[in-house]
């Protein structure tokens, strides 16, 4: 039988030999269509660099696993691989999308490795409890960091939402940081409060309210949630946010009143913000209508309608690489509007068809299956709940964006975890793959060597 070690190693080479495959690929075709002009192109060359490339994305996965293996022997030999797959995915999917932008996704990468790394060895001792004594701090910054957009200077406003800063060149998305805030604080006092919210609770009309001094915090989670939307215009952040917090109450209380109550003040509030925030009320035209003409010309409904047909088209096993048409000729207009990074679950389907992107939802999956595994294993209520909370914001994040893409919900701005293009997304989500491992480490570790 493998060990950890090994199963961990073995479970990278699938991923550099998508990176491999992916790019032979891409150059392929890159070599068809470009015959008869000038071009050096040849597929001894488009294979050199694919094996190039997929090398140094094996190289940067062995490094990752070598620091796990060395400072979390007993971690979850599954969680990293996984990650590798899907950052793989995202490498490939947004070089065939636009090269520039692909070298900086690798060195947003390199940098995400490389917090990886530090987070790991900052908690690799102490564990992930050391961050119940800065809770308020870390609750402080994650909500900081939700504003930040909306400041007159760093901040800049995108197709009517408020998502970026941008400092010196660099531009970023501070909710990324924010939502692993948002998880530690909540899974911290919820460990502190879960007994007194199940027993001190009330019965009203069936329902089991728990007592205001515990309760409050709850209402400042939703009216921090409604403000952030007030504030940037982004339904998915709020949705992102406050669906953590629901899962987490449910977790820690086991009573399936607390996220109802929590559902329902949810509701309200999007219902009152939808009808009132022009931003968000044009999303929901254009989700209940993304074909209506006025609408499409207009663009309220462009960028939705035409991920409807660039999925459609993709059909069962997809167009192949390089075959969506993005842009029209001769640098004409954009058919399919940022598709880097909202859309790129569309491109996704498109190329690589129903079963491409079915393979993808079902890494995501095991992906969360497996932190959601070691939520169950952990020994204390702290790492279980952010356990919990990690894994929740991940499918959370895949929900928001395939479900506005596929027309199930409101089209928001969420990135896809380690697949879209976004510097903030990548690193965060290595600092949230570390987290789970320094849990899954704890968990998995023989009694006798706690």
């Amino acid at each position: 039988m493998l060990s950890p070690r090994n199963r961990e190693l073995l479970g990278l080479i699938p991923a550099a030999l998508l990176v491999t495959a992916g790019f032979t690929a891409i150059f392929i075709q890159v070599q068809d269509t470009s015959r008869g002009s000038a071009t050096s192109l040849t597929l001894n060359h488009a294979s050199s660099v694919s094996l190039t490339y997929g090398a140094l994305f094996l190289v940067l996965c062995v490094a990752g696993h070598l620091v796990i293996r060395f400072c979390l022997p007993d971690a979850d030999p599954y969680l990293f691989p996984l990650g590798a797959v899907l950052a793989s995915v995202g490498i490939v999917m947004v070089y065939r999308i636009n090269p520039t932008l692909a070298r900086q996704q690798a060195q947003w990468m390199v940098l995400g490795l490389v917090l990886f790394a530090a987070t790991i060895l900052a908690l690799r001792r102490r564990g992930v409890g050391v961050l119940e004594r800065y809770r308020y701090t870390i609750a402080a910054v994650g909500i900081g960091m939700t504003v930040l957009p909306r400041l007159p200077v760093i901040g800049e406003q995108v197709n009517g939402a408020y998502l970026d800063i941008h400092i010196g060149g660099v531009s970023f998305q501070p909710a990324e940081l924010g939502k692993v805030a948002i998880v530690i604080f909540l899974a911290s006092y919820l460990r502190d409060n879960r007994q007194i919210l199940v027993t001190g609770g009330r019965r009203v009309l069936g329902l089991t309210v728990p007592p205001m001094k515990q309760f409050g915090p709850m209402l400042l989670v939703w009216g921090a949630a409604m403000g952030t939307l007030l504030l940037t215009g982004e339904l998915g952040t709020s949705l992102m946010f406050y669906g953590a917090f629901l899962a987490l109450l449910y977790v820690a209380t086991g009573r399936f009143s607390f996220p109802l109550i929590g559902l329902v003040l949810f509701a309200l509030g999007a219902w009152f913000v939808a009808g009132h925030v022009e931003h968000v009320h044009a999303r929901v035209l254009a989700w209940e209508h993304p074909l209506d003409p006025t609408l499409f010309r207009s663009g309220t409904s462009y960028q939705l309608g035409q991920a409807l047909f660039a999925q459609a088209d993709g059909g069962l096993l997809g167009t192949g690489f390089d075959q969506s048409l993005l842009r029209l000729p001769h640098g004409g207009p954009s058919i399919l509007p940022v598709p880097e990074s909202d859309m790129i679950y569309a491109v996704i389907t498109n190329e690589l068809g129903l079963v491409g992107a079915t393979a993808l939802l079902l890494v995501y999956l095991l992906f969360v299956a497996r932190g959601l595994k070691t939520a169950m294993l952990a020994r204390d209520s702290f790492s279980k709940l952010l356990a919990t909370g990690l894994s929740f914001v991940v499918a959370m994040q895949v929900f928001v964006i395939v479900g506005g893409v596929t027309r199930l919900i409101p089209l928001t701005g969420v990135t896809l975890p380690f697949v879209a293009y976004g510097g903030s997304s990548v690193v965060m989500n290595f600092v949230l793959l570390a987290l789970l491992l320094v849990v899954s480490d704890r968990v998995r570790r023989p009694y006798a060597r706690t």
